[in-house]
């Protein structure tokens, strides 16, 4: 991903670029609905196998789809950052809040303005961010929330 840039309309979207080269976005079928700097969306589908002892998608699946939502976000709002550093998430914390079934998805939204984050990037430091996900059920009731902190570590 080093050499991932600014994609045009004609080029694949980032969702489509993620879904077909990180293994385990593959593996769960994850669903990117969307992706921008602002937030980014993913839903995971309904699936028997990835089901918990509630009959629920898996605690693991749901971080994945959480932490997969929060990288979308933060290559949408830094893409063009890659060039000089690599984004990397530090630490993460996860709740579960209500039980979860059926199809999930999962919304992030960057902590901090990225102009803010860019800005310490410039002044050689090496910056951190959080990113917010909810979980959230077909009837939109909230099953769980993600905190997890990015850093843009620079290269070299």
């Amino acid at each position: 991903m080093g050499n991932m840039r600014r994609m045009s309309a004609d080029e694949k979207s980032l969702g489509e670029l993620l879904a077909a080269t990180v293994p385990m976005v593959k593996t769960l079928n994850l669903e990117y609905l969307e992706t921008t700097p602002e937030r980014a969306v993913l839903r995971l589908p309904d699936q028997p196998a990835y089901h918990n002892h509630v009959q629920g998608p898996h605690a693991g699946a749901m971080f994945t789809l959480a932490e997969s939502a929060s990288g979308a976000i933060v290559l949408a709002a830094f893409g063009d950052q890659l060039s000089r550093a690599v984004p990397l998430p530090t630490t993460a914390r996860i709740d579960f809040r209500k039980i979860a079934r059926g199809v999930v998805t999962a919304t992030a939204t960057l902590g901090r303005p990225a102009a803010d984050v860019v800005a310490e990037l410039d002044a050689g430091e090496r910056p951190e961010f959080p990113v917010n996900v909810a979980i959230t059920r077909e009837d939109g009731a909230v099953t769980g929330e993600m905190d997890i902190v990015w850093t843009l570590r620079p290269n070299g």
